[in-house]
């Protein structure tokens, strides 16, 4: 991944500004978000406050799998790259993903599923 120069930037992008960023382009491709939205949207996958999917149908779990294997790539890369754990970079992610994803979609929290 080649460095953004920040030389042209009056001032500095937010970390959860970049983390939204790269949610929306790292991991989803636009077939990708479109499945994703269409199963949070179903139902059949929720957001996790540990920054994962995680199927509630049995028929989603492949699907929420291979979505996880992206996205925990993503926040090994980052957590690599600030010498802090994996989990906490997720847990950031979590919180940018419950912020941006549609009314509607369900979130699990302390093991409680509620609808954003």
């Amino acid at each position: 991944m080649q460095p953004i120069e920040t030389t042209n930037l009056k001032k500095p992008i937010p970390s959860l500004t970049i983390a939204f960023v790269l949610i929306l382009t790292l991991f989803t491709s636009p077939i990708q978000a479109e499945s994703l939205e269409d199963l949070r949207a179903s139902g059949a996958i929720g957001e996790g406050y540990n920054g994962y999917v995680i199927a509630r149908q049995p028929e989603a779990q492949a699907e929420a799998d291979a979505i996880n294997v992206k996205r925990r790539a993503i926040y090994q890369e980052k957590a690599a790259a600030q010498g802090i754990d994996v989990e906490q970079v997720a847990k950031v992610y979590a919180a940018e993903i419950f912020k941006t994803v549609p009314a509607g979609t369900w979130i699990q929290i302390d093991g409680q599923w509620k609808k954003k």
